[in-house]
């Protein structure tokens, strides 16, 4: 005859009803504030050059929150939009070379612009890959994101050392945005099937989430899709 389950003391079920609820609440309540947080961030530094005729706050007795982030999205879609033709490409030239003109200016706005091309444009085929590496000596390994071949002065001086190289971002814990920009072996870098927000899922959670995996299942099913019978041509 099977024993019944053992019922656990008042206590311990109180604290794993706190623990469940706590799991659930905690990612939304966080998920919550961060996004008013942005949100009043956003209206914070957009609705104050707003005209007060377009502003609905002028005919309310309350503030919409949100208006000032829909106000920048649609301003940006207006410049994108200019900036397609020959009129708005010859005004974003003619600001461009004034500010080549101001030494610190120039650098910075060089520099972010370089990085937005890089991170936002269509064909960019940055972090697209997670992969390990062998860091910070042999034998222990890091969570990389393979960024692109190197370029460059590096690429070339490492590849006249017959090196193949990959230019990695290693992320930190708990904060993946920070790191380490690495040139490694191409040989040295192991590929990850997961991707990179499982990845970053992972580091963020010092280990604690981990992507499910079952290479078996997987290898299986790439073998079954094999021996399918293709249609006749």
């Amino acid at each position: 005859m099977a024993e019944k389950p053992k019922r656990l003391p008042p206590t311990m079920r109180i604290r794993n009803y706190f623990l469940t609820g706590l799991i659930i609440c905690a990612p939304l309540a966080i998920t919550a504030y961060l996004t008013w947080s942005f949100i009043m961030w956003v209206d914070g530094w957009v609705k104050p050059y707003v005209p007060r005729v377009y502003n609905p706050d002028t005919y309310l007795p309350f503030s919409v929150p949100g208006f000032g982030l829909v106000a920048a999205l649609i301003f940006i879609t207006i410049v994108g939009f200019l900036t397609a033709n020959i009129i708005g490409r010859t005004l974003i030239d003619v600001g461009e070379s004034l500010l080549d003109r101001m030494p610190i200016v120039r650098s910075i706005y060089k520099g972010l612009k370089q990085i937005f091309q890089t991170v936002l444009a269509e064909q960019s085929n940055s972090f697209k890959q997670a992969g390990l590496i062998e860091y910070p000596r042999t034998g222990l390994w890091s969570i990389v994101f393979l960024a692109t071949d190197t370029k460059g002065e590096i690429g070339h001086r490492l590849e006249e050392r017959g090196d193949d190289t990959v230019s990695v971002f290693l992320p930190t814990t708990p904060n993946p945005t920070s790191g380490y920009l690495l040139f490694v072996d191409r040989k040295d870098v192991i590929i990850l099937d997961m991707s990179v927000e499982e990845a970053a899922k992972m580091i963020i959670s010092a280990g604690l989430v981990a992507p499910d995996y079952q290479p078996k299942l997987k290898a299986l099913a790439e073998a079954h899709r094999k021996d399918e019978p293709r249609p006749a041509a």
